[in-house]
């Protein structure tokens, strides 16, 4: 049986994945969230090739020779042999699982930046995955609270909603009154406050760094939470117990005393602000699907109600282009429409 062995100089998919992977962590500074996602799309499509080959293997479509056994194509997939009609085939399979159409765009997107990288570091000739469509995305705009109902909001946190009111009241402030990422948010550490300037040192996607600025409300309840904060971890056993993090859990889990050696940092992690938005949101009368994204949207809606420039706004959300913060002019524009129909007589 002849079988076509892959030349030596063309890596495994998966080797070249993990080089991918380590680009976008070393050089590109992607978040941890972008990693686990393109390193979950990326092998996904890297195992879903090698079962593809494995199957031509055992189905060859090259007829026999005569008097002898069928040539088998080699079943490691070589990446310079990827076709888009590979592509559109595991896009397939992915509706075929019952993914929508965000999530298999999302798989596609990860694809496409994998052969991006490939094209340009010379492993293929051809990018394949450039003649690959986007699926088409019904344009969902989000569903955002209205400035009275912010401000009911932020306003009411107690003991009835929040396990820790200070902080809590303190996180959405941040997350409503600077417009921050949740994961901004969780990684602000002391030194990132400045009280001098009145600002805020976010990092954000790619590891890019902006200052946003720190109102007065906000800043009030950042200084209530502080005391509370030296407070709990000097009961918890004082200088020992220091922690970079600006927003810590409730029970300071990730400390440890030895050596002053700080293991986690007791930092509040993005799902547990997620809860305690969504928490505190539904006892106050808002709808199920908020988290903190919802208040970042409120942020961008609000200002842009208030008269706002849109670069502003873009420099302050911190938006690559500025084609993603007119979604809000889409947004308000929608909000004047159902305020027109509901309320013009010739709108009836």
């Amino acid at each position: 049986m002849n079988v076509t062995a892959a030349p030596a100089s063309a890596p495994a998919l998966e080797m070249l994945v993990g080089d991918y992977l380590r680009v976008l962590a070393n050089e590109r500074g992607a978040s941890a969230h972008t990693q686990r996602a393109y390193r979950r799309e990326l092998e996904g499509f890297a195992a879903w090739m090698a079962r593809r080959a494995v199957a031509n293997t055992a189905n060859p479509r090259e007829p026999c020779a005569e008097g002898g056994a069928p040539r088998i194509e080699q079943s490691e997939p070589r990446v310079d042999r990827i076709e888009h009609t590979d592509i559109r085939a595991y896009l397939a399979s992915l509706y075929d699982r019952g993914l929508s159409k965000a999530s298999t765009a999302r798989a596609l997107a990860a694809i496409r930046s994998w052969f991006k990288w490939l094209a340009r570091a010379g492993y293929i000739e051809r990018n394949a995955a450039s003649l690959v469509a986007t699926p088409r995305l019904p344009k969902h705009l989000p569903r955002v609270p209205s400035i009275e109902q912010m401000n009911r909001v932020v306003e009411s946190v107690r003991d009835d909603a929040a396990s820790w009111p200070a902080r809590d009241r303190a996180i959405l402030e941040l997350l409503y009154g600077c417009g921050i990422r949740n994961a901004e948010l969780t990684g602000l550490n002391l030194d990132d406050i400045h009280w001098a300037n009145e600002a805020i040192l976010v990092r954000g996607k790619g590891q890019k760094q902006r200052y946003v600025p720190l109102g007065d409300v906000a800043a009030e309840a950042l200084r209530i939470y502080l005391a509370e904060r030296s407070a709990r971890l000097a009961a918890a056993g004082g200088a020992n117990r220091a922690t970079p993090a600006l927003f810590v859990n409730l029970r300071l889990r990730g400390l440890d005393a030895a050596a002053g050696a700080v293991g986690r940092q007791a930092r509040l992690t993005t799902r547990s602000v997620g809860r305690i938005v969504k928490r505190i949101a539904i006892l106050r009368g808002l709808s199920a699907d908020v988290h903190p994204h919802t208040l970042r949207h409120a942020f961008g809606t609000h200002l842009l109600e208030e008269g706002a420039d849109l670069r502003a706004i873009q420099e302050l959300l911190g938006h690559e282009r500025l084609s993603t913060t007119q979604r809000y002019t889409q947004l308000t524009v929608t909000q004047l429409a159902e305020v027109y129909d509901r309320t013009h007589p010739r709108a009836k």
